[in-house]
């Protein structure tokens, strides 16, 4: 496809792309957009045009979430990417003539594009389980026994999801030292998780299963994921339930939604699951992703490291088999509940996605740019989480999810 749009071609935002999100413009009210270029098109005006080709009502696109325009389903969210991208490459388009639907992204304020009713984040990459029971646990027997039979998951806190920009606050909690009695006061191990996370887009009812085969259907788009961690917080609290104040103070995501349509490009095959795994978690054909990922981190006023590249595709358990499995028992889920992957590592520790593991639980330091050294995140440190894929010429981004931290609150 060719665009009249003037793209650069290493701008996440391609033709190929059509991401939506929520924006707004000085005082105006929240909308819905597409990134395409450096610009943002504004589908309201569109759909005001008679453009989109679906008799919708106006104020799906003039709304605070996507999740009302993501409820009308499949069949019509991606006919109407399509129509927007046909519009973007027809030379006779009235789009051409009409600046007042584009605004340049530095010109506009983005929010977040869902509201979040429930949000899963589970344990899927193997390499980051082993990382983790190496360190401590077992060297030799690093996973836990029911890890390779079943994707692990939790439930997290929707309510502290929050927008790419957004600053956070260092958490406060109890942590616990290796001598004498508990006490609380400022996080001092804060991390980084590098994630992705799926987006629901179709309900289903309580007592009802999805299938691995009909998964698909029920997934409208992702988002990258950072979910910050409190490591000593989370050490002290976490057994025997699991998470809780060290990950719920805050999850940062990316603004645009990219569509699993537009992923479908980048499909490849998964690691092979050994065992077999159990007949409900079995599927057919790629399901995995070749999605390109990158984490930085800047302190105040110094030049952006990088420090790790990792890669989506190296999931052990796959979206389809993720909600499978949550839903095996009968758990309902609803449009808008977000799916988190887990923290995604790679190979080798320059694809390690999360600090714990780069710098093994601290015992060595990560060197910046300017010559500082980190074991941990530090007050005003700014991370950044970015992730593309690219394949024949096309390229398909998610922009980045980034915040800064600042110091605890007293």
């Amino acid at each position: 496809m060719n665009s009249w749009i003037e793209i650069s071609e290493d701008s996440d935002f391609s033709i190929y792309n059509i991401p939506f999100g929520i924006f707004s413009v000085g005082d105006s009210g929240k909308r819905m957009g597409i990134a395409i270029g450096d610009q943002v098109l504004d589908i309201a005006e569109l759909n005001s045009l008679g453009l989109l080709g679906h008799d919708i009502q106006q104020d799906i696109f003039e709304n605070n979430y996507l999740n009302d325009f993501i409820a009308l389903g499949k069949p019509v969210t991606s006919s109407v990417r399509e129509k927007i991208q046909k519009e973007l490459c027809d030379e006779s388009s009235v789009l051409k003539e009409n600046s007042d639907v584009f605004y340049d992204q530095s010109e506009v304020t983005m929010h977040l594009p869902i509201q979040v009713g429930d949000y899963t984040d589970f344990y899927s990459s193997i390499e980051h389980a082993t990382n983790l029971g190496k360190l401590f646990r077992d060297p030799e027997n690093a996973l836990l026994p029911n890890w390779r039979h079943l994707p692990v998951g939790y439930h997290g806190r929707a309510s502290s999801i929050i927008l790419s920009g957004q600053p956070i606050h260092r958490p406060k909690g109890q942590t616990k030292p290796p001598e004498g009695d508990p006490v609380f006061g400022p996080c001092r191990l804060l991390d980084f998780e590098l994630e992705m996370a799926f987006i629901i887009g179709k309900s289903s009812q309580l007592g009802d299963r999805i299938s691995t085969g009909d998964a698909g259907d029920h997934i409208f788009g992702m988002v990258l994921f950072n979910d910050w961690s409190a490591r000593d917080i989370q050490k002290w609290e976490y057994v025997p339930l699991g998470p809780f104040l060290g990950k719920s103070f805050a999850s940062s995501i990316s603004p645009w939604v990219v569509t699993m349509d537009a992923l479908s490009y980048y499909k490849v095959a998964g690691p092979v699951q050994e065992p077999k795994v159990l007949p409900y978690l079995q599927y057919e054909g790629d399901k995995n992703y070749d999605i390109n990922l990158q984490v930085s981190i800047a302190p105040e006023g110094g030049e952006e490291t990088v420090i790790s590249n990792s890669n989506y595709k190296y999931m052990y358990w796959n979206q389809e088999q993720q909600l499978a499995h949550h839903t095996v028992n009968g758990c309902n889920v609803n449009v808008g509940d977000m799916m988190a992957s887990g923290t995604i590592s790679g190979k080798d520790e320059h694809s390690y996605g999360s600090l714990l593991e780069i710098t093994q639980a601290g015992k060595k330091s990560l060197t910046l740019i300017g010559g500082e050294e980190r074991k941990f995140i530090q007050d005003n440190d700014t991370l950044t989480l970015r992730g593309h894929c690219k394949k024949d010429g096309r390229r398909v981004g998610f922009g980045e999810v980034s915040a800064k931290i600042l110091p605890a609150k007293d």
